[in-house]
């Protein structure tokens, strides 16, 4: 990254911007060198090799969350196929627990920002909502590794699982009625009570976000 003082001034803009410490921001960028074999750009392929997510059940939406423009900006919607390290920084950054000395204001931002990201991650096809063939997919890939669980057990299991989140966005639901799907801000409400910092940490890179110690 380079040692000049405009190296510094990139390292402390992408601090100020991510959260992440100068020293973790090194760590990462060996990181992100290794994957791409020092390119400028990081590709799917380049996940290729990563063990830790080969028997990954949701390997996917965590491999495209890189590439969802979404992740980068709150203003922009599609998908990219290569990513610079500032915008795989960006991504990992919603991995990264939040400070101590948070204000409540900022506390509550952070919280939305990572529900926000975990909302993009099933709404596959950027339009707003979460369907119900969505989130049977989701289920479906999470259960897919027990072998003591059947196809049609795991659909009736996402099934009765957003149907629940209907009745609690919606109220009550007639049995003719088609339930379209969940929003962001249903979801938020549903979750936001949820203590997501222990839920949210990657280790697949050899960085354990918790810590954010970077791996050799």
């Amino acid at each position: 990254m380079g040692s000049s003082q405009s190296a510094h001034d990139d390292l402390q803009r992408l601090s100020d911007g991510t959260g992440f410490s100068t020293e973790q921001i090194r760590n990462l960028h060996k990181r992100f060198n290794h994957l791409t074999h020092n390119q400028q750009k990081l590709r799917r392929e380049d996940f290729d090799n990563i063990s830790d997510l080969t028997f990954n059940p949701i390997r996917g939406q965590i491999i495209e969350a890189f590439f969802d423009k979404r992740n980068f900006t709150n203003s922009e919607v599609g998908k990219v196929e290569e990513v610079d390290f500032e915008e795989f920084l960006t991504v990992m950054s919603h991995f990264r627990p939040a400070g101590q000395n948070l204000t409540e204001e900022e506390r509550e931002r952070s919280k939305r920002d990572k529900l926000r990201f975990l909302f993009n991650m099933h709404d596959k096809d950027n339009d707003g909502t979460i369907t119900l063939d969505e989130y049977r997919h989701v289920v479906e890939e999470l259960l897919s590794s027990s072998p003591d669980i059947e196809v049609e057990t795991a659909k009736a299991i996402a099934d009765a699982a957003m149907l629940e989140v209907a009745s609690v966005t919606m109220g009550q639901m007639a049995p003719d009625e088609f339930y379209e799907g969940i929003t962001f801000e249903h979801f938020y409400k549903i979750l936001k009570d949820l203590e997501i910092e222990t839920k949210m940490h990657i280790r697949f890179l050899n960085v354990d976000t918790t810590t954010m110690s970077c791996g050799k």
